[in-house]
């Protein structure tokens, strides 16, 4: 079983959930994915819901602040990448181009983190594990599987990533999706990224989770009962490569399933 004690560097370890009504959305994914709940204190009237698998632990919610609410912040999924030093990349990012919404701060004894922008827009945290390492299961139904990038402007986000991470871009041909590029770390596939298509070029460059499904199909028909709205129903990708749908919960939230088997 995919099961993970550590992360290498430059990989996406966490998904992490910020949403306007924390307790409404865990029972979502919960009834989605069967996922367990660990919840932790996190200040006073506040918890961390930690999702898992297995009793392991895959991903993340907590409610968004009210001053992000007082400015109109959708529900979103973040992405954390492992950092051997928060402090380090910070500093090689911002230097990049990148800006630093959130310097490095420790979280408790659990792990120090940043949150930045790239200069595409699309903003990630970095994450120095401690005493947790992020998502202990990946690639299973449930758990994380993919992390994808849809920016304006594919070639500055390449050059950025590259740069920071020691990343490898390969470009291919999918079809009607257009040019699709894979970043890769010392023989692993990262994450994808993806030209933001010209109907969307209101909204902010943005990272997306996907998470393993038995079915894509059986995964977006239940998601939709339960009040998600699609807004990619389920496709085949070129070669055989799997089946996907994207999708926003009830609080908004845009997130990816994905199956390499089956419907």
């Amino acid at each position: 079983m995919p099961d993970f004690d550590s992360h290498q560097p430059g990989t996406f370890c966490w998904p992490e959930l910020t949403t306007t009504d924390q307790k409404a959305a865990v029972a979502f994914y919960r009834d989605l994915f069967g996922w367990g709940l660990n919840e932790q204190p996190a200040g006073p009237d506040q918890v961390y819901s930690m999702f898992q698998v297995r009793g392991r632990d895959v991903a993340a919610a907590s409610s968004m602040q009210p001053e992000q609410r007082a400015q109109g912040v959708p529900a979103y999924w973040g992405s954390y990448v492992a950092a051997t030093s928060a402090d380090v990349s910070v500093a090689k990012a911002a230097s990049l181009g990148a800006t630093v919404l959130a310097p490095p701060f420790d979280v408790m004894d659990v792990g120090r983190m940043a949150i930045l922008q790239d200069p595409t827009g699309a903003m990630f945290s970095l994450w120095q594990a401690r005493k947790h390492i992020g998502a202990r299961v990946l690639n299973e139904p449930g758990a994380l599987c993919w992390t994808e990038l849809s920016t304006k402007d594919p070639s500055a986000a390449e050059k950025f990533y590259t740069a920071l991470f020691g990343w490898t871009a390969k470009s291919s041909a999918m079809g009607d999706m257009g040019a699709y590029t894979e970043f890769g770390a010392e023989g692993t596939t990262v994450g994808g990224m993806m030209k933001m298509p010209a109907s969307m070029e209101n909204a902010p460059s943005y990272w997306m989770p996907y998470f393993y499904v038995g079915s894509c199909n059986a995964a977006v028909a239940r998601a939709k009962e339960l009040g998600a709205r699609v807004y990619v129903q389920p496709t085949d990708i070129p070669g055989e490569r799997g089946r996907f749908a994207i999708l926003a919960d009830p609080q908004g939230a845009a997130f990816g399933v994905f199956t390499r088997d089956g419907q």
